[in-house]
C-alpha cells in the first residue's frame, strides 16, 4: 500500500500549530493574494517565510495556493509571488489558470505544479494531459467514485489527491458562475459568497437544495491509499484552528485504526457540520441524503469544553524526529557534541574546556541525561555515544547549553532548502489578431430541432449522444454541424469516445470541449476541438496555452467583461456569447433528485426557486445537470462594444424552435430586447 500524504489546511498562522503538531504531511496555504481562499487570514511574505521554515525544519511540505484566475495586468505581481516562493522555496504551488501555470514552468521548471481541483479533473485523459502539460499532481474533483478514482490511477502517471473531508461544493469546483453572476464575487477569484447555502426549492425538496453536508471520506482512506491515491486533502481554510486539529488527529487514528475512532469522530462532528456528513460521492450513492444545512444543534455542539479539549491537543510540541548524539570530552580540549538525525543533517558544536573534577567527575550516563531533555523542541534522543575521558568534570549546563546549540543548528540545516532557479519571463502582451470585421456566428442547441435559418452558421453544436440518424439527418440538410461534448464525464470517457468515432464516421470532425479532459478527448478522436467557456481562460497567456493544447479556437471566460476580453492578445481565434442563460453550476447531484423519491426522470426540465420567487432553469446532460440563469444573457444589440472577436455564440437551452429562430433575427436586427434579460459580467466582470 502506497503511503498517503496528510494535508491540512492553514487559513492563517494560528491554524498552522495544530496542523504540524498533531500530524501532518504537508499543509497548504495561501497569500494575501491569489489564493482561491481570499476570504481566510492568509500569510504576507514574512509569515510565509517562518511558515515554510517552521514546517521544514519538522519534516513537513508545504503547498502554496496560487489558485485563482489571473488577469493580464495581474500577471506580473503573481509572478513576483512565484519568485518568492521560490526562494524559501516552498514545496509545489497550487494553480488554477492555465496561463499562469504556463508562465511559472517557463520561469521556474524546478518548480512542482499541483493542478487545483479547480481545473475539474475527473478523467483519466485529462489527469494525463496535466500532466504531459508539466504538473506533478491533480487534485481531482469531489464528485467521483473509488471505481472512478482507481481508473484515472491505474492509466495515468500524474499524483492524484482527493479531498477526504470538509464542506461539498454544489457545483463541480471551477465550473461554478453563482456568486459571479449574482452579485459580481467570483469563485474563480477566490471571492465567493457562497449564495448556494440560501434558500433555493427543488420541486419536492427541502428548500436547501443547493446545499450539501460536508464530506467524511476518512474510513476509506486506507482504499485509497490501495488505489494509488498519495494524498488525502482536507478542506477548510476558511475554519478555526480547532476544526484543523480535529480533522487532522481524525485522519492520523483513520489511518493508523482503519476508521475514526468514536473519541475522534465526536470532535470532529462538534467542530463542524452540516447535518452530520456524507461520503456519497466516494461510494457512488447519490441524491437526497447527501444534502444538508448548518443546523442550530450543529453550531452548539461547539462548546468551550469541546474547543478547549482540542486546543490541548497541539498545545506541546511532539518529539517526532530521532536524533542522535555523539560526545567527545577530552582534556585540554573543548567540549564536543554532534547531533545527527535521520536525513543525514549533523550539527557539531563545540564548548568550555572540562576541568579536573574535584568531587564529582561526568560520565557517559549523566551526558545522555542532559543531551534527552529535548522538550519543547521536535527532537527526541535515539542514541547517545558519549566518549568521556575519566576525572573530568563539565557543568550540567554546559551539557544543555552545547545541546541547545546542536538542535539549534540542526533545525538551521534541517530548514535550508536550495531556492528553486527563477529567470524572468516576457510578460508583454502581444495585440490581438483581430482588429476588424464581423466575426462569425455558431449556434449552440440542446436537442435536434433546429430551424433550417441556422444553416449559415459558422458551427451548430448538437448534444454528443445525438442519434446517428439524426446527425446523419442535419448533416444532409446542410448544417455545419460539430459535437458538444458535456463538461462532465464522470465515468464515461470510453463512452465520449465511442460517440466521437461514430460520428466521425458519419463525417463529423468538430467537437466542443469546456474541460481539459474533452478536449483530450476530442483530440485522441482527432476532432477539431473547439475550446468551450468551462476552460476559463481568462488572459492572454491561458489563450496562448490553450494554443499548445491544440485547440482551433476557443470562448473566453464568461467572467471577462466585453472590455477586459478586447485586450486579450494572442493569435487563437475567440468568442464569447451574445444570447443564451448562462449555465451558473454544473453539479454531479441534480437538485431535482433531492425530492424524496430521487431523480425524477424529468419530461420538462424542472427549476429551483430562489428566497424572492426567481426561477433558474435546469437541465441535464451527460450524467450532470447544469442550473442556469433566471434570464438570458443579451449582447446582440451592444455589437459595437463587442471587440476583437472571431465568433459570437447563439446558446440556445429552454427556447423552442420558433424562439430559436426569432432570436436569430434579432440578433441580425440588432434590436434592444422586448423581454427579461441580463447583460451579465458584460459591463463589470468579476471582483
Amino acid at each position: 500500500m502506497n503511503k498517503l500524504e496528510i494535508l491540512a489546511p492553514v487559513g492563517s498562522p494560528e491554524s498552522l500549530l495544530p496542523a504540524v503538531r498533531l500530524g501532518a504531511d504537508a499543509v497548504y496555504l495561501g497569500a494575501k493574494q491569489f489564493s482561491a481562499r481570499g476570504n481566510a487570514g492568509n500569510f504576507d511574505r514574512d509569515a510565509l517565510k517562518d511558515a515554510v521554515e517552521y514546517c521544514h525544519v519538522r519534516g513537513v511540505r508545504v503547498y502554496l495556493a496560487l489558485n485563482t484566475l489571473v488577469r493580464d495586468s495581474e500577471l506580473p505581481k503573481a509572478m513576483e509571488l512565484v519568485d518568492y516562493a521560490a526562494s524559501l522555496p516552498v514545496d509545489a504551488l497550487i494553480v488554477q489558470d492555465a496561463g499562469l501555470a504556463s508562465l511559472v514552468r517557463r520561469a521556474c521548471p524546478g518548480m512542482r505544479l499541483h493542478g487545483s481541483t479547480q481545473m475539474s479533473v475527473h478523467t483519466p485523459l485529462g489527469a494525463k494531459r496535466l500532466y504531459d502539460a508539466g504538473f506533478s499532481r491533480v487534485v481531482l474533483s469531489r464528485e467521483l467514485s473509488l471505481t472512478e478514482i482507481e481508473e484515472i490511477a491505474a492509466s495515468s502517471p500524474i499524483e492524484l489527491e482527493v479531498f477526504v473531508h470538509g464542506a461539498l461544493c454544489m457545483s463541480v469546483s471551477g465550473q461554478c458562475y453563482l456568486s459571479a453572476a449574482l452579485g459580481g464575487r467570483s469563485g474563480n477569484r477566490g471571492l465567493c459568497a457562497q449564495p448556494c447555502r440560501l434558500p433555493f426549492s427543488a420541486p419536492g425538496g427541502t428548500g436547501h437544495d443547493l446545499s450539501l453536508k460536508d464530506c467524511c471520506n476518512l474510513d476509506h482512506l486506507r482504499r485509497l491509499a490501495e488505489i494509488g491515491v498519495c494524498s488525502a486533502k482536507i478542506e477548510g481554510r476558511m475554519k478555526r484552528p480547532e476544526y484543523v486539529a480535529a480533522a487532522v488527529a481524525a485522519c492520523r487514528a483513520a489511518l493508523k485504526e482503519g476508521s475514526v475512532p468514536k473519541e475522534q469522530m465526536e470532535p470532529l462532528a462538534a467542530v463542524f457540520s452540516r447535518s452530520g456528513f456524507t461520503d456519497g460521492y466516494l461510494t457512488g450513492k447519490r441524491g437526497r441524503a447527501l444534502f444538508g444545512t448548518r443546523q442550530k444543534e450543529d453550531v452548539a455542539a461547539a462548546t468551550g469544553e469541546v474547543l478547549a479539549n482540542l486546543r490541548a491537543g497541539y498545545k506541546d510540541e511532539p518529539a517526532r524526529i530521532p536524533v542522535d548524539f555523539t560526545v567527545a570530552i577530552r582534556p585540554d580540549q573543548p567540549a564536543e557534541v554532534s547531533a545527527r538525525d535521520g536525513e543525514g543533517n549533523q550539527a557539531r558544536v563545540f564548548g568550555e574546556l572540562p576541568q579536573p573534577a574535584q568531587r564529582v567527575a561526568v560520565t557517559p550516563e549523566k551526558c545522555q541525561e542532559q543531551l534527552g531533555k529535548t522538550g519543547g523542541t521536535p527532537y527526541a534522543l535515539r542514541e547517545c555515544a558519549a566518549a568521556v575521558a575519566p576525572g573530568l568534570a563539565l557543568p550540567a549546563s554546559a551539557l544543555n547549553r552545547l545541546r541547545r546549540e546542536a538542535l539549534s543548528e540542526l533545525s538551521a540545516q534541517r530548514a535550508f532548502r536550495p531556492a528553486h532557479k527563477f529567470s524572468p519571463v516576457s510578460m508583454e502582451t502581444v495585440e490581438n489578431h483581430r482588429t476588424c470585421g464581423d466575426p462569425n456566428i455558431r449556434a449552440r442547441f440542446p436537442h435536434t430541432r433546429i430551424p433550417q435559418a441556422f444553416r449559415n452558421c459558422e458551427l451548430v453544436y448538437v448534444p454528443l449522444h445525438t442519434t446517428g440518424s439524426e446527425l446523419k439527418r442535419l448533416l444532409g440538410e446542410g448544417f455545419p454541424v460539430a459535437l458538444e461534448i458535456p463538461r462532465g464525464m464522470f465515468g464515461r470517457e470510453r463512452e465520449v469516445l465511442a460517440a466521437l468515432e461514430s460520428a466521425k464516421k458519419l463525417g463529423i470532425t468538430h467537437a466542443w470541449a469546456g474541460t481539459l479532459g474533452a478536449v483530450a478527448a476530442a483530440a485522441q478522436a482527432g476532432m477539431t476541438v473547439h475550446g468551450g467557456f468551462g476552460l476559463n481562460l481568462f488572459n492572454t497567456a491561458a489563450l496562448e496555452q490553450a494554443q499548445e493544447w491544440g485547440l482551433a479556437d476557443a470562448e473566453l471566460s464568461m467572467e471577462l467583461s466585453l472590455s477586459q476580453a478586447a485586450r486579450l492578445g494572442g493569435t487563437l481565434p475567440r468568442g464569447v456569447m451574445v444570447y443564451g442563460r448562462m449555465p451558473l453550476m454544473l453539479t454531479r447531484n441534480c437538485p431535482a433528485a433531492n425530492a424524496p423519491g430521487g431523480c425524477q426522470g424529468c419530461k420538462r426540465p424542472p427549476a429551483l426557486t430562489d428566497r424572492m420567487g426567481v426561477a433558474f432553469p435546469m437541465q441535464c446532460s451527460g450524467g450532470c445537470t447544469e442550473m442556469l440563469n433566471s434570464v438570458p444573457t443579451v449582447l446582440w444589440d451592444r455589437k459595437r462594444e463587442i471587440q476583437g472577436m472571431d465568433f459570437v455564440i447563439l446558446r440556445f437551452s429552454v427556447e423552442n424552435p420558433v424562439e430559436s429562430e426569432e432570436k436569430l433575427l434579432s440578433f441580425h436586427k440588432g434590436d434592444r430586447p422586448e423581454f427579461g434579460f441580463t447583460r451579465g459580467l458584460s459591463d463589470r466582470g468579476v471582483e
